[in-house]
C-alpha cells in the first residue's frame, strides 16, 4: 500500500489492556504488523473492549520492510500483518503465509466479489482485502477542463510543462508508460522497461514534483492542477474542494489493494481471526472511510454512509473500471531494473 500517512500512531505498539475486565482476558494478545496509521485506534480500542484481547500493533513504511522483518525475526513474531497485493503471492510462494480458514470468519459475505480471488491469490486461500484503490489523474476544474483529460497520455502534454504530479512510487509511474506502450505494467523484459523509462523521460518537463505524503495537499494548496493521485486521496480533496476531480484514464486506472494476512507460525492465529470479522463488520467500515477515506470492500457499509457518498464513484470505483485496471504483480529480480531506470530518471 500507499505510505500515505507519515505520523506514528505511536512509538511502536498500541496496547489497550486498561480496558479488560478480569487477568484471564489481559491474557489473551493479538500481534499486528500494519501500514502506519492505517486503522483508526478508535477501532483498537473497541475490538479490545468487546473480546479482551489486547492488541499490540507495530507499523512499517513498505512492503521490502515488513518482508525483511518477517524474514529476520520469523512469521511467529506477528499474527497479523497486511502486504500488498504483490507481495502476498510471493509470500506464498516462499511459505510464510498461513492458508485461510474462512470458517472462521462469518462476516465474509460483505466483501464485494469483484476484489476477490485475484491472480495474486486465486481463492483467497492467503489473504482476504482490506482496503483497496485507484490510482487515476487529479484535474482541478478551476484551471482545467476535466473533459480534456482522458488518457495518460494527457500528462505528456507540453502544456502542462512544470506543473504534472506524480506518485513517489517507481512501479505506479512506469506502469502508465508501460500500458501508453503497450506492454504489461508487470511485464521482466529489460527492453520493455528501458522502452517505458525512455518514454518517462519525455514526461519529466512536464513534472513538478514526486509526491506520495499526503498527495492531495498540492491540489487543495494550488501547488499543481493536474497530476496522478490515488482515489481516497482526491475523495478527501473534493470534500474540500469541489473543483479537483478524479479521472479514470480509458487505458484504465492503477488497482492497488492491501490484504489481511496471517503469517505461517503465528501464535495467535484465533485472535487474528476475530480481528478480521470484526473489521469487516459494516461499522468497522464505515469508520475506515470516515478516517481515512479509502474504500473498503465492504458492500454493507454504502447503506451506512449518506447517499452522496454511498454513490460516489470515487470513493467507490465502478466495476467497469476495477475489471480494466490491472493489480501489480511480483516482478521478481526485475525489481532491480526497475529501480535503477527510477533513480536515473529523478536524477538525469
Amino acid at each position: 500500500m500507499k505510505s500515505l500517512f507519515t505520523k506514528s500512531i505511536t512509538a511502536c505498539t498500541l496496547a489497550f489492556f486498561t480496558l479488560l475486565s478480569t487477568p484471564l482476558l489481559a491474557a489473551e494478545k493479538l500481534y499486528v504488523y500494519n501500514w502506519t496509521e492505517y486503522i483508526p485506534p478508535s477501532l483498537l480500542k473497541q475490538f479490545t473492549q468487546e473480546t479482551g484481547i489486547e492488541v499490540i500493533y507495530s507499523t512499517f513504511e513498505s512492503n521490502e520492510e515488513m518482508y525483511s522483518k518477517l524474514k529476520l525475526t520469523g512469521s511467529g513474531s506477528y499474527d497479523l500483518i497486511f502486504p500488498s497485493s504483490y507481495y502476498v503471492g510471493k509470500m506464498a510462494k516462499e511459505g510464510m503465509l498461513a492458508k485461510l480458514d474462512k470458517s472462521k470468519i462469518h462476516n465474509l459475505a460483505n466483501i464485494n466479489l469483484s476484489v476477490l480471488n485475484k491472480d495474486f491469490d486465486p481463492n483467497n486461500q492467503y489473504s482476504l482485502p482490506y482496503v483497496y484503490g485507484m490510482t487515476g489523474i487529479a484535474v482541478n476544474a478551476a484551471d482545467i477542463d476535466p473533459k480534456k483529460i482522458t488518457s495518460w497520455a494527457d500528462l505528456w502534454n507540453p502544456e502542462y510543462r512544470g506543473r504534472v504530479l506524480l506518485t513517489a512510487d517507481s512501479r505506479e509511474v512506469f506502469h502508465i508508460a508501460l500500458l501508453l506502450q503497450g506492454s504489461s505494467p508487470n511485464t521482466q523484459n529489460p527492453q520493455e522497461i528501458k522502452e517505458a523509462y525512455q518514454r518517462l523521460k519525455k514526461l519529466m518537463p512536464n513534472v513538478l514534483a514526486f509526491n506520495s505524503d499526503s498527495p492531495e495537499v498540492p491540489y487543495l494548496q494550488g501547488e499543481t492542477e493536474i497530476g496522478m493521485i490515488w482515489n481516497g486521496s482526491a475523495f478527501r480533496a473534493e470534500k474540500e474542494n469541489p473543483n479537483i476531480r478524479f479521472v479514470y484514464p480509458q487505458e484504465g486506472a492503477i488497482l492497488w489493494m492491501d490484504n489481511y494476512a496471517i503469517p505461517k507460525d503465528a501464535k495467535h492465529k484465533d485472535a487474528a481471526y476475530k480481528f478480521i470479522d470484526f473489521m469487516l463488520r459494516p461499522e468497522s467500515a464505515k469508520a475506515m472511510i470516515e478516517s481515512m477515506g479509502f474504500s473498503t470492500p465492504n458492500e454493507k457499509v454504502k447503506t451506512l454512509l449518506s447517499p452522496e457518498d454511498a454513490t460516489n464513484p470515487v470513493l467507490f470505483p465502478p466495476e467497469q473500471e476495477i475489471n480494466k485496471a490491472i493489480l501489480q504483480a511480483d516482478v521478481g529480480n526485475a525489481i532491480d531494473t526497475y529501480e535503477r531506470y527510477w533513480e536515473k530518471l529523478k536524477t538525469d
